[in-house]
């Protein structure tokens, strides 16, 4: 098979896009417009009826000059270039009845508040719009989405500062196209319309969030608590003066700010969560506050800290097989009993400074620090041979007929991840100019020092008839084991299972690190019915990503070390896995007596080296565009120019087995490259009718590898073995980075149609089409050379040819204030996608991996008075994980369907209590492969329920 190495794709740009210079100086001498003597201006702020809540993302309008507005984070718009006269003021809000109000335009700067609702007579709440609950959070999020510019869906916080769900990632389940993959029970990260995480990109405050993980470049949302987020925003199609790295979508992150109220604002809670599983609570707590010094100055922030415990109970296969005799058989077989410990640690703090009345600065900084120590208990079973016996649910093995190795190991490891961004901008208008800047800095880690994984204890069982194995797979997602044997109770005994290694992380170091600045300029040009905004900017992001790492390997021990030195007790509740060693046991003898293990250099160096690399990549970026507002029109359509520079270092290591010893030879790699990519785009907005909408969007688009991918990491094991016919031959086995890969490329298409339903919902429908070239896969190749390095087995990350992705998306939510007495209190939602990703590779044609099929999100919820009951089904179809050597190989994951349940009653208008229930239904998670017409499990694991009670008091 040949490789392809993508020798000719680059894409040099030298003609007049090469550089963001060009395209900058370009739109710069395109911007030298005259234009007519400036008239009046007309700003202002629009609350809810106390006054307090800025309402963002409100529609003004100028009735008679058919121009719109949309406010902005405090609540604020403006209109500039008015001639003189009198105007109808015209703002809508979700949630609120329209507000008109006459206003007079004479040639000067006119500023009008704008409130909507009224103050009911006992001051505790407000009619019309609603700032608190389940209702309030509809409300604003479907205010956003309507103001939107393309098909983009909102989470949004409650005015009293608490998101619908205590976890940022958990709660965007319930989002139209949304799925939430799992890490140990929880959501971690986002899927959108069934397509990989790693196909979105994630912000906070406009600033790239640099991922903690060493190979990836994908954000787990659950490492920022959601106490510290004021909105999380998905947009699924891009204008020009965004960054152009996604197919899936752009996942905003914003926290909040100063000037998001007119009042101090402080609320603190307290929680508790109980795991089903290890019977523990584990305690949670938050700080949330907001205060404007004067009319100029805000300051607003937030702490949130949450230590969770709990467990885990797994079932890992590998090697499965067919024998001679068709029996189905799996070559490893591992029981995994996990205990974790998870310390979520994070502030923001929001600066906001009115300079002047044209003017706001502004400072947002955010830190979060994620620790989990993970305790893994470990029984292992190790098949030498093939079943003597089986049938179509068992195989049974024996030590009579190969070798059955037994290991009990422990891993102990520590890992401690940080996200830290700072964000520095402003925003100035000049008449009809808008001058937007910013600066920011970004930076994730992730660290290990002295993390154990795993230490091994063994016991071989071989020839004596000791020990028969019989395996059941009834159950397919549950295979039980017996014993049988002459001498089954050495299987038990914790002394007879000797040391046989420890793999120790003694250090280990991912940095990315993300520096960018941008800015944008923008003209408004008055129509005689509508306005055109002509956009220029450009943006600079210089990105570092290294990892370094040292794992020491000791195989060896200077006297007598047994399990039973340092056996404990697990708690597993799947089978029999017992005596583990303990981890705490283990650190302590390790501590104790680490001069007399002996290290294993060569595999110590083996296992060092492969790790490294180092990664800068840096884009440069500008764009140009235009945008139309003319009746119920608005179209926005342009061109953005990113070129992208590398300069990729790693390790090339190879380990040659020889007769009398093994060496590890080490070369650095180092490889260079750039390119740029020319990316329009055009989205369309139409205001049908009054409470309809129609969007539509082309637009073109990239991502970059990950990182792990593109590093040169050529790692080989070279050992000698004896072919069929008793010849010596020469085994070359690798996995390789490939540093000629190119980004995935992709052509967009959406359209959709909105019908909100009065102030209370929207009923959506939505298709999409994606046409990727050079989406990116693992293959294994044999018996060839890659750059050179000569291999007879390597897995090697490869461009595909071209995948498509087409689908659907339905939406309905609304909030039933129209049905008689008490129903009128209940709120549904519902949502479902429908996602058809294949690609071609060589001759395949196969799923994308992680592309989930279906997805929908269910909800029932009841809001009435001080009570509010929320019933929650997310759904995920099954998805391919990994692509195997044949179909038969590919790893698939299990469909996957979770029920949450949530209670809140406030007991004053300042204090709540709440309780929570996840995953009522014990929802596992299962991956599996295919042999012999039936399912074989890979992964199989339960986490059982948790429970949370606690309250939240606010003033």
């Amino acid at each position: 098979m040949k490789i392809n190495k993508g020798a000719d794709w680059r894409r040099d740009g030298r003609g007049i896009w090469s550089t963001p210079v060009s395209l900058t100086a370009l739109v710069v001498a395109g911007s030298c417009v005259t234009s007519a003597a400036l008239a009046g201006s007309l700003s202002g702020r629009v609350s809810d009826a106390s006054g307090v809540k800025s309402l963002r993302s409100a529609e003004v309008e100028i009735v008679e000059l058919q121009r719109r507005a949309q406010t902005g984070n405090d609540g604020s718009f403006r209109f500039s270039d008015i001639p003189d006269g009198s105007y109808t003021l015209r703002t809508q809000y979700v949630g609120a009845d329209p507000v008109e109000i006459k206003v007079n335009v004479a040639g000067d700067t006119r500023s009008e508040d704008i409130l909507l609702g009224a103050a009911r007579a006992d001051g505790g709440y407000i009619d019309n719009v609603l700032v608190v609950g389940q209702r309030a959070s509809l409300a604003s999020a479907l205010s956003r989405q309507r103001a939107a510019d393309g098909v983009e869906s909102v989470l949004s916080r409650d005015g009293i500062g608490q998101f619908p769900d205590q976890n940022a990632a958990e709660s965007l389940r319930r989002v139209a196209g949304i799925n939430v993959l799992n890490d140990q029970g929880e959501g971690r990260f986002v899927a959108v319309r069934g397509l990989s995480p790693d196909l979105n990109a994630a912000s906070i405050n406009g600033a790239r969030v640099p991922a903690p993980e060493s190979d990836v470049r994908s954000v787990a949302l659950d490492v920022i608590p959601a106490e510290l987020i004021e909105s999380i925003e998905i947009k699924k199609s891009l204008t020009p003066d965004m960054d152009a790295d996604t197919i899936g979508a752009s996942i905003e992150i914003n926290t909040t700010s100063a000037f998001d109220r007119n009042e101090p604002f402080l609320s603190f809670s307290g929680e508790g969560s109980f795991n089903d599983m290890n019977n523990e609570w584990s305690p949670k707590g938050s700080l949330d506050f907001s205060t404007t010094i004067n009319d100029r100055l805000g300051i607003a922030g937030g702490l949130s800290h949450y230590k969770r415990e709990f467990s885990t109970d797994n079932i890992e296969m590998d090697g499965w097989k067919l024998s001679d005799d068709d029996v189905a058989f799996a070559e490893t077989v591992e029981y995994r009993d996990y205990d974790v410990e998870r310390t979520r640690l994070g502030g923001s703090l929001s600066l906001d400074f009115r300079a002047s009345d044209t003017t706001t600065l502004y400072a947002r900084f955010l830190r979060s620090e994620f620790e989990d120590q993970e305790y893994r208990g470990r029984l292992i079973f190790e098949m030498d041979e093939d079943p003597n016996s089986g049938e179509a649910n068992t195989a049974n093995f024996s030590d009579a007929d190969g070798e059955i190795q037994a290991v009990r190991d422990i891993k102990d490891r520590f890992e401690k991840q940080t996200i830290t961004s700072l964000n520095l901008g402003g925003e100035t208008f000049a008449g009809a100019w808008t001058l937007k800047y910013n600066g920011s800095w970004s930076a994730a880690k992730e660290r290990e020092a002295g993390s154990l994984d795993p230490v091994e204890f063994q016991r071989e069982f071989d020839g004596d008839d000791e020990l028969d194995v019989s395996f059941d797979y009834s159950d397919w997602r549950l295979p039980r084991y017996t014993l049988s044997g002459n001498n089954v109770a050495a299987f038990s005994d914790p002394a007879e299972f000797e040391f046989d290694k420890i793999e120790r992380t003694t250090f280990s170091l991912a940095e990315d690190e993300e520096f960018a600045a941008r800015f944008d300029i923008a003209r408004d040009f008055a129509l005689s019915n509508g306005q055109f905004t002509f956009q220029f900017g450009a943006k600079g992001r210089l990105r570092e990503k290294t990892y370094d790492k040292q794992a020491d390997i000791f195989d060896g021990f200077d006297g007598d070390f047994t399990l039973a030195d340092v056996a404990g007790s697990p708690s597993y509740g799947l089978a029999g896995i017992g005596p583990v060693p303990s981890g705490p046991a283990v650190r302590d003898f390790i501590d104790s007596n680490i001069a007399d293990f002996e290290l294993n250099d060569v595999d110590t160096a083996f296992e060092s080296n492969i790790a490294y690399y180092s990664v800068d990549e840096d884009i440069y970026a500008g764009y140009v565009l235009g945008r139309l507002d003319r009746g119920p029109l608005r179209l926005i359509g342009g061109v953005r120019v990113e070129q992208t520079r590398n300069d990729i270092r790693a390790n090339a290591v190879e380990m040659v087995e020889g007769e009398d010893d093994t060496d590890v030879n080490v070369t650095p790699t180092r490889f260079e490259r750039d390119y740029t990519d020319v990316l329009p785009s055009l989205n369309v907005r139409y205001q049908a009718a009054e409470d309809v909408l129609l969007r539509a969007g082309v637009y073109r688009s990239l991502v970059r590898p990950q990182i792990g991918q593109l590093a040169p990491r050529f790692v080989v094991e070279q050992t000698t073995d004896e072919d069929d016919n008793g010849e010596e031959v020469v085994l070359r086995e690798g996995e390789f980075g490939n540093p000629e890969l190119k980004p995935y490329d992709a052509w967009n298409v959406d359209v959709s149609a909105e019908w909100y339903l009065g102030n209370s919902g929207v009923l959506q429908a939505g298709v999409f089409y994606k046409r990727i070239e050079d989406f990116i896969v693992n293959v294994v190749f044999e018996d060839s050379e890659f750059l050179g390095v000569e291999f007879s087995e390597a897995t090697i990350p490869q461009n595909g040819d071209e995948a498509k992705v087409k689908g659907f998306e339905l939406s309905y939510q609304q909030a039933l204030s129209f049905l008689p007495g008490v129903l009128d209190g209940v709120i549904v939602g519902f949502n479902y996608t429908y996602t058809d990703a294949e690609g071609e590779i060589g001759d395949r044609t196969i799923s994308l991996p992680a592309s989930a099929e279906n997805t929908f999100n269910a909800s029932l919820g009841y809001e009435k008075g001080p009570l509010s009951l929320r019933l929650t089904a997310a759904f995920r179809d099954k998805y391919l994980d990994e692509l195997g050597d044949d179909p038969e190989q590919d790893r698939f994951v299990e469909d996957h369907i979770q029920f949450d349940l949530s209670a809140k009653y406030r007991v004053t208008p300042q204090f709540q209590v709440f309780a929570e229930f996840v995953n009522l239904g014990d929802e596992p998670y299962v991956a599996y492969r295919n042999l012999g017409g039936r399912k074989r499990l890979l992964q199989y694991e339960e986490y059982s329920w948790t429970g949370k009670t606690g309250f939240r008091y606010s003033f």
